[in-house]
């Protein structure tokens, strides 16, 4: 099988080319991502906990999902794809922003990615993908913020950086956060 490519972009998230993934992580290469957060009407965001077999960030704690878009795919369709291939449920998807982030892992890789983020509301329980994610649960966004402060070490790299402008955003809109 031939290994998944990502989109090089450059920083106005223009497409430059395309790349087999672990050149790109290897070489800190811009690309293109996305991260989906998904909240229930309760205002809880759900959160997994990556597969133990992962390359990198094995076990921590992350976004509903995340990945990269594939050539032709839009942002959205990108996100319920991997929704889907995670999580195993779809939901609309809306796309709230977009920035470029760059976060060295200790195994030599990097994720150098112009993430889009978007956020979608679903109530039920999903029938995870365990080659995927290992747990999931809800949490209060409020929770999330106070844990990832006591306990940096269980989140992933990128959420830590991604959820603080997730959490800004929402909380413009919902003074109850």
């Amino acid at each position: 099988m031939e290994e998944e490519k990502v989109i090089l972009v450059n920083q106005n998230d223009e497409q430059i080319g395309t790349m087999p993934k672990m050149e790109a992580h290897e070489k800190a290469l811009l690309h293109r991502a996305f991260s989906v957060f998904v909240m229930n009407d309760k205002g809880e965001t759900m959160v997994q906990q990556r597969a133990g077999h992962k390359y990198h960030s094995p076990l921590l704690w992350t976004n509903t999902c995340c990945s990269h878009q594939r050539e032709g795919e839009s942002n959205i369709q990108a996100g319920k794809r991997r929704l889907q291939e995670e999580m195993g449920f779809v939901t609309e998807l809306k796309e709230l922003f977009s920035f470029v982030y760059k976060a060295p892992f200790d195994n030599g890789l990097t994720e150098h990615e112009y993430d889009h983020v978007m956020m979608g509301h679903y109530n039920g329980e999903p029938k995870i993908n365990p080659e995927e994610v290992a747990s999931w649960k809800w949490m209060k966004p409020l929770d999330i913020k106070d844990d990832m402060l006591k306990s940096p070490e269980k989140y992933t790299a990128w959420f830590k950086i991604i959820f603080n402008k997730f959490y800004n955003h929402i909380s413009q809109y919902d003074s109850a956060l």
